[in-house]
């Protein structure tokens, strides 16, 4: 319970940093690092979605 709510905040804290939303007058700009990082989000939530199918099978 308490690694799932670890993983649970961890995937969260890089939606609040990839997603949040700059001030209107200010072009939206990314950086490689947070493109990098959230690849790794969406790849460690695909792998989650694997092991799931893998076990209910």
């Amino acid at each position: 319970m308490v690694v799932s709510a670890v993983l649970l905040a961890a995937t969260e804290l890089v939606n609040w940093l990839v997603y949040r939303r700059p001030p209107p007058e200010l072009p939206r700009r990314r950086t490689l690092f947070l493109e990098v990082l959230n690849a790794l989000k969406i790849g460690f939530i695909y792998s989650l979605f694997v092991e799931a199918f893998k076990l209910g099978s």
